[in-house]
């Protein structure tokens, strides 16, 4: 069964840049790559999606202009750079892999394979 390889704790302070990076262990023939973000209190939430062949890159608002998700097919991975950091981007981490289309590209119901989540902590 194919895995999303990403785990770790990372800890930064406000204005810092971080890179994600997220690999799945097998093939995968997913259409969509993506991550979401988990904080305490709160349901899981969308942060990015990029499109595995293709050009389509989705962004919530809140990172939108900070944050650049990226794609390496052959390496079957994804990365996140995170860029101005803020506190309130504080949560845990986790990169995705589905057949989403279009419309559910945001939605963590449109992704079937998880990795195990990434905390990151921004300090002020």
């Amino acid at each position: 069964q194919v895995q999303m390889v990403e785990s770790g704790v990372v800890l930064v302070r406000t204005g810092d840049s971080l890179i994600l990076s997220c690999t799945a262990s097998g093939s995968l023939s997913s259409s969509y790559m993506a991550w979401f973000c988990l904080t305490p209190g709160k349901e899981r939430e969308f942060v990015a999606s990029i499109m595995r062949h293709g050009v389509h890159t989705y962004y919530s608002d809140s990172v939108k202009g900070r944050f650049t998700i990226s794609k390496d097919n052959a390496k079957n991975a994804v990365s996140l750079q995170m860029n101005s950091l803020r506190p309130e981007d504080t949560a845990v981490y986790y990169c995705a892999a589905g057949n989403a289309i279009l419309s559910t590209a945001r939605q963590d119901t449109a992704y079937n394979i998880w990795g195990q989540g990434m905390q990151v902590t921004v300090s002020s």
